[in-house]
């Protein structure tokens, strides 16, 4: 698959506060990534800086290789982006905004009545070109602002929160539009609804506190990234240092304590169990038993923020 868009280094900082840290992804065509994090994890930010309406205060953003800080207008010509609050006109009908936002995606005058037709359609918004966008339930507000990002056929689409604020049957029908939007370019979305990123993405990328956690596929996330390790009790040590010893070894990302001898590793991407369990024994840690847990995005996600308690 061909690579749509390459982060390196990406941060940002608001004053002496760093909102973005470090961040490195690439998306290739096809996918639906998504950003998963707590509130003020820094996803908003980061689409921000994806999108060019922030400028970073440091690293690198390229759209199908284009430097999106040196050549602007040549990278976002490549983009579509739905913020988190639709950029819309209440005082507009359907097709006169989806008009009014061809212009300003710089769509050629004799293509704009294809291309509005075409992104209703996507977006199931023919029965309404003409209501004014004020009498438009939540659900379509949203399909609208996905239509008028994708009117000039973006390869790669940034939606912030595509689903928040709607209702079961309405989430649903996002859901299946951003799935059928996938065919033709990459998808970015951010959300804190673990549930929603499992529906909908292919990878997923965890944020806390404006750094990435891990970046993972869900395909690959399971018995080779999640493991459940005994010990044998040491008499000089407790079960949270036994759980510290755990996450200094170079193959694991974080080690939560399930009982006084029991702990559930997450693994570092590429690591293995032999890994884990030569550097184990290399440590000096008597272990006892090693065996594969079933994948769980929440669970991986809350022992990763540090709020996972146990299971």
């Amino acid at each position: 698959m061909d690579t749509l868009a390459r982060v390196t280094d990406l941060s940002r900082r608001f004053g002496a506060r760093r909102a973005l840290c470090c961040l490195d992804f690439e998306l290739r065509r096809g996918e639906v990534l998504g950003l998963l994090g707590p509130n003020g994890a820094g996803k908003t930010t980061c689409l921000r800086l994806l999108s060019g309406t922030l400028a970073p205060s440091g690293g690198r953003v390229e759209i199908l290789d284009i430097d999106l800080a040196r050549h602007p207008v040549a990278a976002k010509r490549h983009l579509g982006y739905l913020p988190e609050r639709p950029p819309l006109y209440p005082e507009l009908r359907v097709d006169e905004y989806l008009g009014h936002c061809a212009r300003l995606h710089r769509v050629p005058r004799v293509d704009f009545a294809d291309a509005v037709d075409r992104a209703k359609q996507r977006c199931g918004l023919d029965a309404v070109g003409r209501t004014l966008i004020a009498k438009l339930s939540k659900g379509f507000r949203q399909r609208l602002g996905i239509a008028q990002a994708i009117l000039h056929r973006p390869k790669l689409l940034i939606l912030d929160e595509p689903t928040e604020g709607l209702d079961p049957v309405q989430i649903r029908e996002v859901r299946g539009l951003i799935r059928d939007l996938s065919r033709d370019c990459g998808i970015i979305l951010s959300s804190h609804i673990l549930s929603e990123v499992q529906a909908v993405c292919d990878r997923v990328l965890v944020l806390h506190q404006g750094r990435m956690l891990r970046s993972d596929r869900f395909g690959v996330l399971g018995p080779t990234a999640l493991w459940r390790v005994r010990l044998r009790p040491r008499g000089d040590s407790g079960a949270c240092s036994g759980a510290e010893r755990l996450e200094r070894l170079a193959c694991v990302e974080a080690a939560v304590v399930l009982g006084e001898d029991r702990f559930r590793v997450i693994l570092t991407e590429g690591a293995e169990s032999a890994d884990l369990s030569r550097q184990i024994l290399g440590a000096g840690l008597d272990l006892c038993e090693l065996g594969p847990e079933r994948p769980d995005l929440e669970r991986v996600f809350f022992d990763l923020i540090g709020a996972g308690g146990t299971a």
